[in-house]
C-alpha cells in the first residue's frame, strides 16, 4: 500500500524529495558483512518491518565501505563495528545519535592439522608473531572492514610486516575468506557469528579465542540530515530506536545457529 500511494504522490503532486520517498517506504541500512553472513538481520528485520510498516534495504559490505556509503548520504544508517572508525565517521560530521547495540569477538581459526600449534592459546599477538615467523598460509579479508582493521592492529603488535606467497590478501568478505581458508588450509581471523554460520562448510576449527584484546562491539549510527538532507532520518531513528529497545535487545539475545548464542545485547535502556 506504502509504495502505491508513493506512486500516486509522484504521478497528481510531482517530484518530491528522496526523503519524502524514504519516509513512506525503504530504510537504507549499511552493514558489516557478519549481521548479513550469520543470520541476525533475516531474523530480526521481519519483526521491526511489520512495527514500522516499512521495508529495509540491506547493503552488506565491510565496515570500511559500510561508513563510506554514509559519508556519502547513499543509507539512512549504518551498523558497523569498528568503534574508532565509528567514532571519526561521528566526529566529522557525518553521523549523529550513535549508539551501543550488542557485540560478540574475534577468534582466530585454521585446519584441524594446525601446523603452528596454536590451538588452546589465548594470546592473540603471540599468535600472530607465530603466524609471521612460521609464515603458514594466511588468508586476510583485506577489504578494511572492521575484521581487517583489527587484523592490521593485531600484525602491527605483534611486530609483523605481512608480505609474502603465505599471505593472501583477498578483498573478500569474511564469508569468502573462511571458505577460502578451508580451501587453501590457512588460517584466518574471523569474528565468531560469521565462522558459526561457515563452521560446517569449511572444515576450520576455533583455534585462539577468549583474549580481551579480541573483543568486538557493534554500533548504530544514523546518518546525519544536516549534512544529507535527502536521508531518511525519521527511519533511521526508528529503527535505532527500535534495535536498542528491550525487544530488540531479547531477540538479538534469542538469535542462534545450531544452539550457540552469536551476538549479545549491550545497549543501554532506560527504565
Amino acid at each position: 500500500m506504502n509504495r502505491i500511494w508513493v506512486t500516486l504522490t509522484l504521478v497528481l503532486l510531482g517530484p518530491i524529495s528522496a526523503s519524502e520517498i524514504y519516509a513512506a517506504g525503504d530504510i537504507r541500512i549499511s552493514t558489516t558483512t557478519s549481521t548479513e553472513n550469520s543470520g541476525l538481520l533475516k531474523y530480526l528485520l521481519p519483526a521491526f518491518e511489520s512495527k514500522c510498516d516499512c521495508k529495509v534495504r540491506v547493503i552488506s559490505v565491510g565496515t570500511g565501505k559500510a561508513l563510506e556509503l554514509g559519508k556519502n548520504g547513499d543509507v539512512d544508517v549504518v551498523l558497523v563495528h569498528a568503534r574508532p572508525a565509528e567514532d571519526k565517521f561521528v566526529a566529522e560530521g557525518h553521523g549523529v545519535n550513535r549508539r551501543d547495540v550488542m557485540y560478540n569477538d574475534f577468534i582466530l581459526v585454521g585446519t584441524q592439522s594446525d601446523p603452528l600449534r596454536l590451538r588452546g592459546t589465548k594470546d592473540v599477538i603471540a599468535a600472530f608473531k607465530t603466524l609471521g615467523e612460521g609464515k603458514a598460509k594466511f588468508i586476510s579479508r583485506g577489504d578494511n572492514s572492521g575484521t581487517d582493521q583489527m587484523e592490521k592492529n593485531y600484525w602491527k603488535q605483534a611486530g609483523v610486516d605481512p608480505k609474502g606467497a603465505w599471505f593472501v590478501s583477498a578483498g573478500l568478505g569474511m564469508g569468502e575468506v573462511l571458505t577460502m581458508a578451508g580451501e587453501l588450509q590457512g588460517y584466518t581471523l574471523s569474528d565468531r557469528a560469521t565462522y558459526g554460520a561457515y563452521r560446517a562448510k569449511t572444515g576450520l576449527d576455533i583455534l585462539v579465542q577468549g583474549d580481551p584484546k579480541m573483543f568486538n562491539p557493534y554500533g548504530v549510527i544514523a546518518v546525519n540530515p544536516k549534512k544529507y538532507p535527502d536521508v531518511n532520518y525519521e527511519g533511521a531513528m526508528a529503527f535505532i530506536n527500535w534495535i536498542t529497545s528491550e525487544d530488540g535487545q531479547k531477540r538479538i539475545a534469542e538469535f542462534k545457529v545450531d544452539g550457540e548464542q552469536l551476538f549479545f545485547p549491550s545497549a543501554k535502556i532506560d527504565h
